[in-house]
Protein backbone atom coordinates (compact mmCIF):
# COMPACT_ATOMS: atom_id res chain seq x y z
CA UNK A 1 0.00 0.00 0.00
CA UNK A 2 2.78 2.26 0.59
CA UNK A 3 4.33 2.02 -3.18
CA UNK A 4 0.60 2.65 -4.29
CA UNK A 5 0.36 5.82 -2.05
CA UNK A 6 3.95 6.58 -3.86
CA UNK A 7 2.18 6.68 -7.31
CA UNK A 8 -0.89 8.88 -6.25
CA UNK A 9 1.15 11.39 -4.59
CA UNK A 10 2.13 14.05 -7.56
CA UNK A 11 3.76 17.68 -6.50
CA UNK A 12 0.62 20.09 -7.75
CA UNK A 13 3.04 22.88 -9.28
CA UNK A 14 4.10 22.79 -12.49
CA UNK A 15 5.99 25.59 -14.44
CA UNK A 16 5.89 25.91 -18.20
CA UNK A 17 8.18 24.20 -20.53
CA UNK A 18 9.14 25.25 -24.26
CA UNK A 19 7.80 22.73 -27.23
CA UNK A 20 10.88 20.86 -28.96
CA UNK A 21 11.42 23.53 -31.55
CA UNK A 22 11.40 26.29 -29.39
CA UNK A 23 14.27 24.63 -27.20
CA UNK A 24 16.89 27.49 -27.25
CA UNK A 25 18.70 30.19 -24.64
CA UNK A 26 16.54 33.31 -25.03
CA UNK A 27 17.54 36.62 -23.08
CA UNK A 28 14.31 37.66 -21.70
CA UNK A 29 13.65 39.59 -18.57
CA UNK A 30 12.58 38.34 -15.46
CA UNK A 31 13.08 34.50 -14.38
CA UNK A 32 15.60 32.57 -16.97
CA UNK A 33 15.13 28.54 -17.07
CA UNK A 34 17.89 26.32 -18.39
CA UNK A 35 16.25 24.95 -21.51
CA UNK A 36 17.64 22.15 -23.89
CA UNK A 37 18.67 20.08 -20.92
CA UNK A 38 17.95 17.14 -22.46
CA UNK A 39 16.45 16.96 -26.00
CA UNK A 40 15.08 13.20 -25.43
CA UNK A 41 13.09 12.20 -23.08
CA UNK A 42 15.50 9.25 -22.42
CA UNK A 43 19.24 9.68 -22.18
CA UNK A 44 19.21 6.47 -23.34
CA UNK A 45 17.55 4.13 -21.03
CA UNK A 46 17.23 6.59 -18.40
CA UNK A 47 14.26 8.77 -18.16
CA UNK A 48 15.27 12.49 -18.54
CA UNK A 49 14.19 15.58 -17.12
CA UNK A 50 12.60 16.59 -20.14
CA UNK A 51 8.92 16.68 -20.28
CA UNK A 52 6.48 16.47 -22.84
CA UNK A 53 4.51 19.86 -22.94
CA UNK A 54 0.78 20.62 -21.86
CA UNK A 55 -1.59 19.11 -24.12
CA UNK A 56 0.86 17.19 -26.60
CA UNK A 57 1.03 13.61 -27.28
CA UNK A 58 4.66 12.05 -27.82
CA UNK A 59 4.93 8.86 -29.14
CA UNK A 60 7.97 7.22 -28.96
CA UNK A 61 9.20 3.44 -30.41
CA UNK A 62 11.80 2.04 -28.74
CA UNK A 63 13.65 -1.17 -30.51
CA UNK A 64 16.90 -3.59 -28.94
CA UNK A 65 18.15 -5.82 -31.32
CA UNK A 66 19.61 -9.10 -29.62
CA UNK A 67 23.13 -9.48 -29.15
CA UNK A 68 25.98 -8.60 -31.51
CA UNK A 69 27.69 -11.05 -29.97
CA UNK A 70 26.22 -13.89 -32.69
CA UNK A 71 27.34 -12.32 -35.24
CA UNK A 72 25.57 -13.28 -38.62
CA UNK A 73 23.65 -15.95 -36.73
CA UNK A 74 21.08 -14.00 -35.64
CA UNK A 75 22.46 -11.32 -38.24
CA UNK A 76 23.88 -9.24 -35.51
CA UNK A 77 20.97 -9.63 -33.13
CA UNK A 78 18.26 -8.55 -36.28
CA UNK A 79 16.18 -12.38 -35.40
CA UNK A 80 16.01 -11.79 -31.18
CA UNK A 81 14.87 -7.71 -31.36
CA UNK A 82 12.19 -6.84 -29.15
CA UNK A 83 10.03 -3.54 -29.19
CA UNK A 84 8.55 -0.81 -26.90
CA UNK A 85 5.40 1.18 -27.88
CA UNK A 86 4.99 4.15 -25.55
CA UNK A 87 2.64 6.83 -25.68
CA UNK A 88 3.31 10.25 -23.44
CA UNK A 89 0.89 12.78 -22.88
CA UNK A 90 1.06 16.37 -21.06
CA UNK A 91 -1.37 17.06 -18.55
CA UNK A 92 0.38 20.62 -17.98
CA UNK A 93 3.27 21.89 -18.73
CA UNK A 94 4.62 20.36 -15.63
CA UNK A 95 3.01 17.04 -15.73
CA UNK A 96 3.18 13.92 -17.65
CA UNK A 97 1.15 10.46 -18.06
CA UNK A 98 2.10 7.83 -20.07
CA UNK A 99 1.11 4.03 -20.89
CA UNK A 100 3.55 1.41 -22.33
CA UNK A 101 3.57 -1.96 -24.17
CA UNK A 102 7.04 -3.76 -24.96
CA UNK A 103 7.29 -7.62 -26.28
CA UNK A 104 9.99 -7.79 -23.48
CA UNK A 105 8.38 -9.97 -21.14
CA UNK A 106 5.04 -8.88 -22.78
CA UNK A 107 4.97 -5.98 -20.02
CA UNK A 108 2.28 -3.28 -19.95
CA UNK A 109 3.79 -0.14 -17.78
CA UNK A 110 1.53 3.32 -16.96
CA UNK A 111 3.79 6.03 -15.83
CA UNK A 112 3.72 9.44 -14.32
CA UNK A 113 6.18 12.11 -14.53
CA UNK A 114 6.05 15.60 -12.88
CA UNK A 115 8.02 18.82 -12.57
CA UNK A 116 9.29 19.55 -8.83
CA UNK A 117 11.71 22.30 -9.19
CA UNK A 118 13.28 24.18 -12.14
CA UNK A 119 17.26 25.21 -12.84
CA UNK A 120 17.50 28.90 -13.11
CA UNK A 121 20.22 31.39 -13.56
CA UNK A 122 21.95 32.59 -10.70
CA UNK A 123 19.46 30.88 -8.39
CA UNK A 124 18.56 27.34 -8.38
CA UNK A 125 21.43 24.79 -9.91
CA UNK A 126 19.05 22.27 -11.02
CA UNK A 127 16.16 20.66 -12.37
CA UNK A 128 14.21 18.31 -10.38
CA UNK A 129 11.53 15.62 -11.72
CA UNK A 130 9.39 12.51 -10.22
CA UNK A 131 8.76 9.72 -11.90
CA UNK A 132 6.71 7.05 -10.88
CA UNK A 133 5.38 3.93 -12.78
CA UNK A 134 3.63 0.17 -12.65
CA UNK A 135 4.46 -2.90 -14.47
CA UNK A 136 2.11 -5.53 -15.49
CA UNK A 137 4.55 -8.86 -16.72
CA UNK A 138 1.97 -10.37 -18.61
CA UNK A 139 4.58 -13.35 -19.88
CA UNK A 140 4.62 -15.35 -16.33
CA UNK A 141 3.17 -18.87 -17.36
CA UNK A 142 0.61 -20.32 -14.62
CA UNK A 143 2.07 -23.69 -16.47
CA UNK A 144 5.98 -23.30 -15.25
CA UNK A 145 4.49 -21.67 -12.31
CA UNK A 146 1.35 -23.04 -10.58
CA UNK A 147 1.22 -20.58 -7.13
CA UNK A 148 1.12 -17.58 -9.88
CA UNK A 149 -1.24 -14.59 -8.76
CA UNK A 150 -1.89 -11.52 -10.75
CA UNK A 151 0.34 -9.74 -7.49
CA UNK A 152 3.26 -11.17 -8.68
CA UNK A 153 2.67 -9.87 -12.36
CA UNK A 154 3.40 -6.45 -10.85
CA UNK A 155 6.60 -4.29 -10.87
CA UNK A 156 7.05 -0.37 -9.07
CA UNK A 157 9.48 2.29 -9.73
CA UNK A 158 9.78 5.87 -7.23
CA UNK A 159 12.58 7.91 -8.92
CA UNK A 160 13.78 10.95 -8.48
CA UNK A 161 15.85 12.91 -11.75
CA UNK A 162 18.46 15.43 -10.74
CA UNK A 163 19.87 17.29 -13.74
CA UNK A 164 22.18 20.51 -14.08
CA UNK A 165 23.27 22.51 -17.21
CA UNK A 166 26.60 22.90 -17.20
CA UNK A 167 26.92 25.34 -19.90
CA UNK A 168 25.34 25.26 -23.67
CA UNK A 169 27.05 21.49 -24.59
CA UNK A 170 26.81 20.03 -21.46
CA UNK A 171 24.25 18.96 -19.10
CA UNK A 172 24.45 15.80 -16.11
CA UNK A 173 22.20 13.69 -14.19
CA UNK A 174 21.77 11.71 -11.12
CA UNK A 175 18.73 9.47 -10.36
CA UNK A 176 18.22 7.52 -7.63
CA UNK A 177 15.85 4.92 -7.97
CA UNK A 178 13.83 2.65 -5.74
CA UNK A 179 11.92 -0.16 -7.92
CA UNK A 180 10.36 -3.18 -6.26
CA UNK A 181 9.34 -6.67 -8.24
CA UNK A 182 6.72 -8.57 -6.40
CA UNK A 183 8.52 -11.87 -8.34
CA UNK A 184 11.69 -12.08 -8.45
CA UNK A 185 14.20 -14.91 -10.12
CA UNK A 186 16.00 -17.11 -8.17
CA UNK A 187 19.08 -19.28 -9.33
CA UNK A 188 20.33 -22.70 -8.50
CA UNK A 189 23.42 -24.85 -8.94
CA UNK A 190 23.54 -28.26 -10.95
CA UNK A 191 23.11 -30.08 -7.37
CA UNK A 192 19.52 -28.08 -7.06
CA UNK A 193 20.93 -25.38 -4.38
CA UNK A 194 19.73 -22.33 -4.19
CA UNK A 195 22.97 -20.18 -4.94
CA UNK A 196 21.41 -16.71 -5.63
CA UNK A 197 17.71 -15.06 -4.93
CA UNK A 198 17.21 -10.86 -5.67
CA UNK A 199 15.44 -9.17 -2.83
CA UNK A 200 12.31 -8.20 -4.68
CA UNK A 201 12.78 -4.49 -3.05
CA UNK A 202 15.93 -2.67 -5.21
CA UNK A 203 17.85 0.34 -5.02
CA UNK A 204 20.19 1.93 -7.30
CA UNK A 205 21.99 5.16 -8.46
CA UNK A 206 21.36 6.54 -12.37
CA UNK A 207 24.45 8.87 -13.73
CA UNK A 208 23.70 10.16 -16.92
CA UNK A 209 24.90 13.34 -18.98
CA UNK A 210 24.79 14.86 -22.70
CA UNK A 211 27.44 16.52 -24.50
CA UNK A 212 26.60 19.11 -27.59
CA UNK A 213 28.49 17.58 -30.63
CA UNK A 214 26.45 20.29 -33.38
CA UNK A 215 23.53 22.26 -33.92
CA UNK A 216 21.63 18.99 -34.05
CA UNK A 217 24.09 16.14 -32.89
CA UNK A 218 24.80 15.21 -29.37
CA UNK A 219 26.79 12.18 -27.42
CA UNK A 220 24.71 10.77 -24.30
CA UNK A 221 25.96 8.51 -21.99
CA UNK A 222 24.37 6.62 -18.47
CA UNK A 223 25.11 3.78 -16.20
CA UNK A 224 22.82 2.24 -13.22
CA UNK A 225 24.69 1.54 -10.01
CA UNK A 226 22.62 -1.50 -8.55
CA UNK A 227 22.97 -0.72 -4.84
CA UNK A 228 21.79 -4.09 -3.86
CA UNK A 229 21.87 -6.76 -6.23
CA UNK A 230 22.41 -10.56 -4.82
CA UNK A 231 26.32 -11.37 -4.93
CA UNK A 232 25.35 -14.28 -7.16
CA UNK A 233 23.26 -12.86 -9.44
CA UNK A 234 23.88 -13.22 -13.14
CA UNK A 235 22.69 -9.84 -13.94
CA UNK A 236 24.93 -6.72 -14.40
CA UNK A 237 24.92 -2.61 -14.49
CA UNK A 238 23.45 -1.32 -17.34
CA UNK A 239 26.33 0.62 -19.21
CA UNK A 240 24.23 2.84 -22.43
CA UNK A 241 26.40 4.21 -24.78
CA UNK A 242 24.53 6.86 -27.79
CA UNK A 243 23.92 9.56 -30.50
CA UNK A 244 20.64 11.75 -30.25
CA UNK A 245 19.70 13.48 -33.94
CA UNK A 246 17.10 15.87 -33.73
CA UNK A 247 15.04 16.49 -37.04
CA UNK A 248 12.31 18.72 -36.48
CA UNK A 249 9.47 17.15 -35.03
CA UNK A 250 11.50 14.32 -34.28
CA UNK A 251 14.12 13.38 -32.17
CA UNK A 252 16.17 9.84 -33.30
CA UNK A 253 18.20 8.40 -30.30
CA UNK A 254 20.92 5.45 -31.80
CA UNK A 255 22.95 3.33 -29.06
CA UNK A 256 24.50 0.67 -27.42
CA UNK A 257 23.85 -1.27 -24.07
CA UNK A 258 24.21 -4.43 -22.31
CA UNK A 259 20.49 -4.19 -21.36
CA UNK A 260 18.12 -5.24 -23.90
CA UNK A 261 14.68 -4.77 -21.60
CA UNK A 262 13.80 -1.02 -21.73
CA UNK A 263 11.22 -0.85 -18.62
CA UNK A 264 13.24 0.59 -15.67
CA UNK A 265 12.84 -2.79 -13.34
CA UNK A 266 13.99 -4.72 -16.47
CA UNK A 267 16.72 -3.28 -17.62
CA UNK A 268 17.97 -2.20 -13.76
CA UNK A 269 17.65 -5.52 -12.31
CA UNK A 270 17.47 -7.99 -15.62
CA UNK A 271 20.25 -6.99 -17.83
CA UNK A 272 22.10 -9.75 -19.16
CA UNK A 273 24.83 -8.33 -21.27
CA UNK A 274 29.06 -8.10 -20.77
CA UNK A 275 30.46 -4.81 -22.65
CA UNK A 276 33.96 -7.24 -21.67
CA UNK A 277 33.20 -9.95 -24.19
CA UNK A 278 31.16 -8.40 -26.42
CA UNK A 279 27.63 -9.04 -25.47
CA UNK A 280 26.14 -6.09 -26.14
CA UNK A 281 22.88 -4.80 -27.95
CA UNK A 282 22.27 -1.75 -30.31
CA UNK A 283 19.18 -0.06 -30.50
CA UNK A 284 17.42 3.43 -30.90
CA UNK A 285 14.54 5.34 -29.85
CA UNK A 286 12.16 7.35 -31.81
CA UNK A 287 10.08 9.97 -30.76
CA UNK A 288 7.32 11.95 -32.26
CA UNK A 289 5.80 14.78 -31.21
CA UNK A 290 2.07 15.64 -32.12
Amino acid sequence: MKLVFFMLCFPLICFAQDDLLDEINTDSTGTQYATAVFKGLKIVNFESTKLVAKKQLTFIVAHRFGSIENGFDSFFGLDDAVTRLNFVYGISNGFNIGASRSSFQKIYEFSAKYRILRQTENSFPFTVIGYNSFLINTALDKKNLPLLKFKHRLGYTVQLLISRKINTDFSVEIAPTFFHDNLTASFYAENQVKISEQDNSQFALGFGGRYKLGKRWSLNMDYGWHLNRDNNSPFKNPLSIGLDLETGGHVFQMHFTNAQGMNTNTFLGQGTGDWSDGNIYFGFNLSRVF
